[in-house]
């Protein structure tokens, strides 16, 4: 379930970092941060912005509710509990700074870059490494690019794929449940105080591409932030009803 807001959630700590979507305060406990979600939105590294009303609330409740399926099937995230429409209380973690995309069906950069079809299923699931740098424009890396940079071992890199194939199965399984197509989606992973690898950061429509299964009309299935990028409308509607399918299926669950 999703907490109300309490009133003494407010005022927060010392903000620790703003980013797009999101922003970090500390709390009393140097392991617990407190995660604010903004109505901020995004696109093509911050070149296209805006704001999608009631975003936040969307995707922290999204969130909360797929977080809460990872963990019961075995997958650690930073995620403790959710205090409030906005925010959640989460593990310290010390960012990898990786961006771990898996594509399902080919669409996006992956379409551009290589001329692949729209929607093309990729089998098995394609696993790509970004690097999180805004500067640079999040550049896609090599194995071999990981380990000259020194960002993370061999073994990282490996547990990352295995993790992110796993909660890949995971969430294609629960988005079944919901009549959605889960096309491709974002990963951040940190490391706690014992260096373990957590899962970090929102699984939400700002992370993840996903189709409604119920329409074949390519603009109408679309329920993720590629409303925005494209300028294809109805954005809030969209993101809601991703919700309200997800709230359901995880009632079921």
């Amino acid at each position: 379930m999703v907490a109300a807001d309490p009133a003494d959630e407010k005022p927060f700590g010392e903000k620790l970092y703003e980013g797009k979507a999101k922003i970090i305060y500390a709390t009393d406990d140097p392991a617990v941060l407190l995660t604010y979600f903004k109505d901020d939105a995004t696109a093509f590294n911050a070149q296209k912005k805006g704001q999608i009303v009631g975003k936040g609330q969307i995707n922290c409740a999204i969130s909360t509710y797929l977080f809460q399926q990872l963990e019961a099937a075995g997958i650690v995230t930073h995620w403790l509990e959710t205090t409030g429409d906005r925010t959640m209380r989460v593990k310290a973690l010390q960012i990898i700074p990786l961006e771990v995309v898996v594509r399902n069906l080919a669409a996006g950069s992956l379409c551009k870059q290589t001329g692949l079809p729209l929607g093309q299923r990729l089998d098995p699931p394609l696993v790509e490494f970004y690097y999180k740098d805004d500067a640079l424009g999040d550049p896609l890396l090599t194995g071999d690019r990981i380990r000259a940079m020194a960002i993370a071992s061999e073994e990282q890199i490996a547990t990352l794929r295995r993790l992110a194939l796993n909660i890949n199965q995971i969430l294609t399984d629960f988005f079944m449940g919901c009549a959605i197509t889960l096309v491709d989606f974002k990963l951040e992973f940190g490391l706690d105080s014992q260096q373990q690898i957590l899962l970090g950061d929102e699984i939400s429509p700002d992370t993840c591409r996903l189709w409604d299964q119920t329409t074949d009309d390519e603009t109408q299935r679309v329920l993720d932030k590629d409303r925005f990028r494209q300028d294809l409308g109805q954005v809030e509607s969209a993101y809601q009803r991703v919700l309200e399918k997800v709230a359901a299926q995880s009632a079921k669950n």
